[in-house]
């Protein structure tokens, strides 16, 4: 896998030092991650994965596979773009990358491509690029499991509104259409929305307020990721703002801010491995790269249903995935 002249070694030392990489020698494997956002827990749970991977991995095979975190600190597709770029200098072998916008970044993607770089997506998908491979649920297969969930959450029927994140997002407007799909079949839902937002905790909530208020009638909420349950300025107030107003919640994403949600009996979570985001993207390069196998173009990511009944279980494999989190504090 060493495609480097040696003449080129020194060069390219300093500039793997300063993407991360090993300054003892170059390693067999080296990926770049590329995720949305450092700002958005879930990525985190994913960098740990890939990391994880990369340790066990080389111990199983006697190579060095390693990764570099190139994730930009806030979602914006510019930067992704840029840490592309980087990762193709560096001549590392392959990058694995949610894309922001997945139309802006196909280019991008086939240049690393032609270049040499092997580029598998997660998350989000780009089906038009020269991507080998991409590891994520069927999104409109969530979308429907979404509403389907909140239609048994509120009785069958009433107003319900649809949180759907960053509008340039491919997978979110998938899992939107199934909501809506979904919504079309139940004669006695009342869907609004989708209501895009930039995909911070802070604004999430804050549009979820905006709505509760405006709509005083509403009854639940279909939320396709787990932006709004995470800590922020508005947390609290839209904790309490939920409890008041008897709103019922189903939201993708199970991470530990968002089980407050689940023991007070206001939400139930779909959760996505996340941390299998980077183990199995890495475990998939690797076998793509050093092993030869025949990889499939489509890993599909099952989703796990997060209620009080198995609460504490997932608090458990928070834990064992690195969250700092107690499972006891669920019994």
């Amino acid at each position: 896998m060493k495609r480097m002249a040696l003449v080129a070694s020194v060069s390219l030392v300093l500039v793997a030092a300063g993407m991360g990489w090993s300054q003892t020698g170059q390693p067999d494997i080296r990926i770049a991650m590329i995720a949305k956002s450092r700002a958005n827990p879930v990525f985190g749970a994913a960098h740990r994965g890939a990391q994880d991977a990369a340790k066990s991995l080389s111990a199983k095979f006697g190579i060095r596979v390693e990764v570099a975190i190139l994730t930009p600190d806030r979602e914006d597709t510019g930067l992704q773009l840029e840490a592309i770029a980087k990762a193709v200098r560096s001549r590392v072998h392959a990058i694995l990358i949610a894309p922001t916008d997945a139309a802006r970044v196909a280019p991008a993607i086939d240049q690393a491509v032609e270049a040499g770089v092997a580029v598998m997506t997660f998350d989000n998908d780009a089906p038009e690029s020269k991507r080998f491979a991409h590891y994520g649920p069927n999104d409109v297969a969530v979308g429907e499991r979404v509403m389907g969930e909140l239609a048994k959450q509120v009785g069958g029927s009433g107003k319900v509104a649809l949180l759907a994140g960053n509008r340039d997002a491919a997978n979110l407007r998938a899992r939107a259409k199934g909501v809506q799909k979904a919504a079309a079949n139940l004669a006695a839902i009342e869907l609004i929305g989708p209501f895009y937002h930039e995909e911070t905790a802070h604004v999430a909530a804050g549009e979820m307020l905006r709505v509760n208020e405006a709509h005083p009638d509403l009854k639940g909420w279909a939320v396709l990721g787990g932006w709004p349950l995470f800590r922020s300025s508005q947390s609290l107030a839209l904790l309490d703002d939920l409890a008041r107003r008897k709103l019922k919640v189903v939201c993708v994403d199970a991470l530990p801010e968002q089980l407050v949600y689940v023991d007070k009996g206001l939400a139930v979570l779909l959760a996505q491995p996340v941390y299998d985001w980077g183990t199995v993207g890495v475990t998939t390069i690797v076998d793509k790269l050093y092993r030869k196998a025949a990889v499939p173009e489509r890993i599909e990511m099952d989703l796990v249903r997060v209620a009080p009944d198995n609460l504490v279980e997932w608090a458990g494999r928070l834990r064992d995935w690195g969250f700092q989190i107690d499972p006891s504090a669920y019994q």
